[in-house]
């Protein structure tokens, strides 16, 4: 029998062998000169002259996340943090240690990029102004293509500083705002939120934690003790954790809590009296500290009214909430990126694995959804600008687009990844690969800042059954869309029957307390109905400027694979759909004139 480990190599010349074969991933690109669709929203909707100066800062974060920072991100992967809970003497100086990557990468958020910073303070990145919120989850949506656990810490602190600037006290700004703001390493606090406790994670009132007020401090800062545990604390070593605490003697549930802002080290320098008692290994965002704390009288500053803590803390919840959606986009594009990379590089059975009609229908599944999420980051994010501006309706409307974008894109980013991973095939699956980190950090989005129930009740029940959100949402969209002269009368007339028929269903859920159990339907049919609608006015503004209309085919496709009903044993085939699947798997612009003839 002969020895196979001796058998001659396949000569030079004989084509691809060995290593060729494996196709390559997106490593190496710019994500943000490669990503058509981001910049085409942005000149739809950020504002010219914002857009001229921004366009280099996106580029560089464009190169850097694909690069340096996804090579950091994958190397803090697989360097998780280490707690170290007593110092050679026996103390408890519990610290974290962090692999210099992760220190890397927190020097580019925070230090060069000013992430944490740049709504609440003119001058970050050479900006005259507070950064608009495109910006800020501009931003957001590049870096996350690369990592997505630090991104983590860099919420908190920018939710940190919106609590404290908010709602803090002169005296408490003074005290701690510069320093929260600050990219200067030497000066600057980091900020969390520590909210879930064994008794109480979604269930915020049923918390144990007590405070007990000490006075008011020569700086004029009001004093609190605090006693009890937080049993999942993402940033667990920041410097100042915004959290809910009862007073004691207040009242139970939300209504009787407090909101404090508790520092790492008192302004002495000495720690204060809390300790990291472990960290918690996670699924996924490892590169980022989450742990369990105990606090034992330990000193924090009262922020705001103490019988109003929880209202406040829902503002930095809905914050956060938006931010997660954008993360969500952000995943789900680097998923599509890699995918698209393997289906035009990897072969089988003689042909690109692209051209296989199962592969291109699989492929379609992460665009569409990738899609979706990029519209409702850009329409979110312009709402956000308008209310910050004193826009009442655009308030009204963000208030249900959060819920409504953090429940879908965050559901969607689960299966968009794992279609990514099979794409890649057995590869994916190795750790060596960036798909399989994807896979295990899109989980977290389904239950960080409420899990999909707790964000389809807040819709249906709230935004839509009290303050009727849904007719907001309705109005904005139509306002949009039935304005282009450039969208076919038969294609609005879909949208308009689309949006009433949704907009029914949803009332009817919420006015039925029997109909909980299709709050998580009505919260994604106004998500599909809404990107649809936006996906239509966008890809017809672009279009009839001589750009790409794609994203009016995508809101046809929408509409037919999330809103309309269909037999899934049917073998009956939609010819405009394998045509439009044809020009959005090519990577041209597609014209107006063709996209409006299929649509319509």
């Amino acid at each position: 029998m002969p020895d196979m480990t001796t058998a001659v190599s396949p000569s030079h010349d004989s084509g691809p062998h060995g290593a060729h074969h494996i196709a390559p991933d997106a490593h190496g690109r710019n994500f943000y000169t490669i990503d058509r669709q981001f910049q085409d929203l942005l000149s739809l909707y950020m504002e010219p002259g914002l857009l001229k100066h921004m366009s280099p800062h996106f580029e560089r974060l464009g190169e850097l996340a694909g690069n340096r920072l996804d090579d950091l991100a994958m190397t803090a992967d697989k360097h998780p943090p280490v707690l170290q809970p007593r110092d050679r003497f026996g103390r408890d100086e519990d610290w974290i240690d962090y692999h210099p990557s992760y220190r890397e990468m927190e020097k580019i958020a925070f230090e060069e990029f000013g992430m944490h910073a740049m709504t609440h303070r003119a001058g970050v990145l050479g900006m005259g102004d507070p950064a608009h919120p495109l910006v800020k989850y501009g931003i957001t949506y590049l870096f996350v293509q690369a990592e997505f656990g630090l991104m983590c810490p860099v919420s908190v602190s920018d939710t940190s500083n919106f609590i404290i600037k908010r709602f803090g006290s002169d005296a408490l700004k003074r005290l701690l705002l510069d320093r929260l703001l600050s990219q200067d390493p030497k000066t600057m606090l980091k900020g969390t939120q520590f909210m879930t406790e064994k008794a109480g994670g979604s269930d915020v009132g049923a918390l144990e934690t007590e405070a007990e007020r000490i006075g008011i401090g020569p700086d004029g800062v009001e004093r609190w003790k605090l006693f009890g545990q937080k049993w999942f604390c993402s940033h667990a070593d920041a410097d100042v954790a915004v959290l809910l605490a009862r007073p004691r003697g207040a009242a139970p549930g939300t209504r009787g809590l407090g909101m404090f802002a508790m520092p790492r080290r008192l302004e002495d320098g000495s720690r204060n009296s809390y300790r990291i008692v472990r960290l918690k290994d996670k699924l996924g965002t490892r590169s980022m500290a989450s742990g369990e704390i105990i606090m034992d009288g330990a000193v924090a500053y009262l922020v705001g009214d103490a019988s109003r803590g929880f209202k406040q803390m829902m503002e930095q919840v809905n914050l956060s909430r938006l931010s997660h959606g954008v993360r969500a986009a952000a995943m789900m594009r680097r998923c599509l990126n890699e995918a698209m990379v393997v289906a035009q590089s990897r072969r089988a059975f003689g042909r690109a694995i692209g051209e296989y009609p199962l592969l291109r229908r699989q492929l379609m599944k992460i665009m569409l959804p990738t899609e979706q999420a990029l519209s409702m980051y850009a329409f979110s994010a312009d709402a956000m600008g308008k209310a910050n501006r004193g826009d009442k309706e655009a308030a009204d409307l963000l208030r249900i687009l959060t819920p409504v974008y953090k429940f879908r894109a965050c559901r969607d980013n689960i299966p968009v990844a794992s279609h990514a991973l099979e794409v890649r095939g057995g590869l994916g699956y190795i750790e060596e690969w960036v798909t399989a980190r994807l896979v295990r950090d899109a989980q977290i989005g389904t239950l960080w800042e409420g899990t999909s129930n707790i964000n389809a009740l807040d819709v249906v029940q709230r935004a839509v059954g009290k303050t009727g959100g849904h007719k907001t949402l309705t109005a904005a969209l139509k306002d949009k869309y039935e304005r282009s002269n450039s969208l076919p009368g038969q294609y609005k007339g879909l949208l308009g029957a689309t949006l009433d028929r949704v907009e029914r269903f949803v009332e009817a859920v919420a006015a039925d307390p029997g109909q909980e159990k299709r709050c998580r339907l009505a919260a994604g049919a106004l998500y599909h109905a809404a990107t649809a609608a936006l996906m239509a006015w966008e890809g017809a503004a672009l279009g009839a400027r001589g750009g790409d209309a794609r994203r009016l085919l995508l809101s046809r496709l929408v509409i037919e694979h999330r809103l309309a009903p269909q037999d899934p044993l049917s073998l009956a085939e939609s010819a405009w759909e394998q045509e439009a699947m044809d020009l959005l798997l090519q990577d041209k612009p597609v014209p107006l004139a063709k996209a409006s003839a299929l649509v319509g």
